[in-house]
């Protein structure tokens, strides 16, 4: 008998995680399909289909191939699971929807009676509206650019209780995009953000800020095709594998960057991290010194400390726009606010703390001008805003190693 067929239909398919979700749940012969729109008739009538998720753009496409679909996807009008039936006939089904229930529950939000705004008018933006409606909104305001509640107008629904973006606005590589201002909402008590990559968007790093719950689509895309799984193998499936998986990515995807004082240790904790690890480096400075084609003195010489800046800045936004790095700062990369969003968006942040009086100045145009007493009295309490976690990197170089990596496989998955 033929093996049959599991695996992700769609036009583009490169930056999937489905095959390590899938196959993280016993589905070892998933596999990516890339279709040209002629080929999709064909391959949905292949008699070895096993299972089937569908994305972009064949959600609305495969409606005609299925014998049924399930009152969800009919709601929404697209489907994102295909399994057969004994016969071979495929029946549809939508588990996105299921996904984004999951993470309004796992963040504790409640669509019971709350109002409801929702970004984006896509396909996305209808799996939100059956999910609002199906657990009791009250109310589902629709936003979009050129309809009639729009961006410009928005301010009319500051009454809302929850926002859900469904729109890629902040995803990678545009990060750090963001369509609204969270603190017009007074009353906001949830927020949801169907993007992952980065984990936090800059919708969701205000919700952090002003202590607002809220989700990221990570653990929604791994619920997805949990739904999905149990579909193609009718068996339960625990919600416990929902976030085995979600914490599994999640390592895999968050960067380890380090701060702390000039001399403090961090490219050589960054180097034998790398080692351990596996993980590519970056090192803000090298970077810097790359770019602008001399080393860190002559910048100073030649432009002075605010031209550093703007450069450390610069590189601090690309390499936090990365994934599953290890990110060596320089000591004053704290010094300027705007660099705590890029680093946070997708890292775990770890300052490494030394005696001063083993901190070596020679090269350090800063550390040459001011006391290790002075400059620190200065930063730290910008360390401990950007911080995490703190790290004494006293003894040796092995156990502050094996400290920072026990933490982050201990406290990065949440």
């Amino acid at each position: 008998m033929a093996e049959k067929i599991y695996g992700l239909i769609g036009e583009t398919l490169k930056h999937s995680w489905s095959v390590p979700i899938h196959r993280a749940l016993g589905c070892d012969s998933y596999q990516l399909f890339e279709l040209k729109s002629e080929e999709l008739g064909g391959f949905l009538k292949e008699n070895r289909i096993g299972g089937l998720n569908v994305t972009i753009p064949y959600k609305k496409a495969v409606i005609p191939y299925c014998a049924s679909i399930d009152p969800y996807a009919e709601s929404i009008g697209a489907v994102n699971t295909l399994v057969p039936d004994d016969e071979g006939k495929l029946h549809g089904f939508n588990t996105d929807a299921l996904g984004l229930s999951y993470i309004a529950r796992r963040s504790g939000i409640s669509f019971r009676e709350a109002k409801v705004i929702i970004l984006g008018s896509g396909g996305t933006s209808l799996t939100a509206r059956a999910v609002a409606r199906t657990e009791g909104a009250k109310e589902i305001i629709i936003v979009s650019r050129s309809g009639e509640n729009n961006y410009e107008n928005i301010s009319h629904h500051a009454d809302a209780d929850i926002l859900i973006n469904t729109t890629p606005v902040g995803m990678y590589p545009h990060n750090g995009e963001c369509l609204v201002d969270l603190k017009a909402f007074s009353a906001l008590r949830g927020v949801l953000d169907v993007v992952y990559n980065p984990a936090r968007t800059a919708l969701l790093l205000q919700a952090e800020g002003l202590g607002i719950p809220h989700s990221d689509g990570l653990p929604m895309l791994v619920a997805q095709a949990v739904a999905a799984e149990e579909k193609f193998f009718d068996r339960k499936i625990e919600d416990s594998e929902i976030e085995r998986i979600t914490a599994m990515l999640r390592r895999d995807m968050t960067n380890i960057v380090l701060i702390g004082m000039p001399g403090s240790g961090k490219s050589t904790i960054g180097a034998k991290l790398a080692a351990k690890t596996g993980r590519e480096m970056i090192d803000i400075d090298a970077e810097i010194v790359k770019s602008a084609g001399c080393s860190i003195p002559e910048i100073f010489s030649r432009s002075g400390e605010a031209e550093f800046r703007k450069l450390e800045s610069e590189e601090v936004r690309k390499a936090g726009k990365e994934t599953g790095k290890i990110i060596m700062t320089g000591g004053g990369v704290v010094t300027r606010a705007e660099n705590y969003a890029p680093l946070h968006q997708n890292g775990r942040i770890y300052q490494l703390e030394r005696d001063l009086s083993k901190l070596p100045i020679d090269g350090r145009p800063i550390s040459q001008k001011t006391s290790a007493e002075e400059l620190y009295q200065k930063r730290a309490p910008l360390y401990q805003t950007f911080r995490d976690v703190w790290i004494d990197n006293n003894s040796s170089i092995n156990r502050t190693v094996e400290m920072i990596w026990r933490d982050f496989n201990e406290n990065t998955g949440n």
